[in-house]
């Protein structure tokens, strides 16, 4: 049987979600989820999905700037469900404290997700994130272009893919 459609819904699946926490797409971030699924994030957050979609609402307020990638997807499909494994990396920047210190924060890890196939939709019913490693790091702002720093990225509708998308819509 030939799944390469639906692994290919899945890991768009997967870049839905990156880009839905992004570009601040609260629609866009529950649609990965399943109403129902449940999201472990060991020693982070345990609940829901869309609690998990809140939750980061929330904590991604205090950041300045973040990216999240995945790669190295693994899918195994059965029928309308499927697991897969991905690995993660996101960079944060924190908004400035009171003496305008910065950190950078970057993580690495790995999803573990169940999915289920509905009315011809992938999403996650059940995901555990696992974190491989850590750091955090100030940011003194030394060896950084302007152009770096004041990037064009926007973490809303503002931002220049929205453009590139439209047309397409």
């Amino acid at each position: 049987m030939d799944t390469t459609a639906d692994e290919l819904a899945i890991r768009r699946v997967l870049a839905h979600y990156c880009r839905g926490l992004d570009r601040m797409d609260k629609p866009l971030s529950y649609s990965v989820f399943h109403p129902e699924a449940t999201a472990h994030y060991i020693d982070m957050y345990e609940g829901s999905g869309h609690g998990f979609i809140d939750w980061v609402w929330e904590s991604h307020g205090y950041m300045e700037r973040h990216s999240h990638q995945i790669s190295n997807v693994l899918v195994d499909i059965d029928g309308d469900t499927a697991m897969s494994e991905a690995y993660v990396t996101v960079v944060l920047w924190t908004l400035p404290d009171e003496q305008g210190l910065q950190k950078h924060i970057e993580a690495k890890g790995r999803y573990l997700d169940r999915w289920e196939k509905r009315d011809n939709q992938w999403a996650i019913i059940e995901r555990t994130h696992v974190l491989d490693m850590q750091t955090a790091r100030d940011m003194d702002g030394k060896g950084l272009s302007k152009e770096y720093v004041n990037a064009e990225s926007r973490r809303d509708n503002a931002d220049p893919s929205f453009e590139l998308f439209s047309n397409f819509r």
